[in-house]
């Protein structure tokens, strides 16, 4: 059975009162392939456009994001996380690349947040950049790594 499922097959959020207190870590990726004239306005560490730094926005938009998971996905605990990080980066093959770390000590995971915060800072980048091109594709978001709570992972 599917724990956001009753047992007559009805949505309901997973009681987590029994559980124990842990320090629960995750991190998400998403991968955003920019055209070579967005590309092209590349500076340093950082990507500006007529909206402002895209890369700074895309970093505030991820936290915020990650804070209002348990608003945004309907059965997720809504959670008061320690803390929240997103770094941004362009790898060897020209995509950005963002990272969202989300960490708790809490009776729950955050790996929605890490998700969520991944996913809203790369629909930040493209709507920052969508008057420059639309030929921007988020080509993928994934868990890479949870601890804490019953198992582990990391993505090989």
């Amino acid at each position: 059975m599917l724990s956001h499922l009753d047992e007559k097959g009805n949505p309901t959020m997973v009681d987590v009162g029994e559980k124990q207190v842990s320090r629960r870590a995750a991190t998400a990726r998403a991968i955003v392939s920019l055209p070579a004239e967005v590309l092209a306005r590349l500076t340093g560490d950082e990507l500006q456009t007529k909206k402002g730094p895209v890369f700074q926005t895309a970093i505030l938009a991820g936290i915020m994001a990650a804070k209002k998971t348990g608003d945004l996905i309907p059965l997720c605990h809504p959670l008061g996380l320690d803390n929240c990080e997103v770094i941004i980066s362009v790898n060897q093959d020209d995509e950005v690349v963002i990272d969202c770390t989300a960490s708790i000590t809490a009776k729950t995971g955050v790996e929605m947040e890490a998700l969520v915060g991944a996913s809203v800072a790369a629909l930040t980048i493209y709507d920052m950049c969508k008057a420059l091109s639309h030929d921007i594709v988020i080509k993928e978001i994934k868990l890479i790594a949870k601890t804490g709570g019953k198992r582990d992972f990391k993505r090989a």
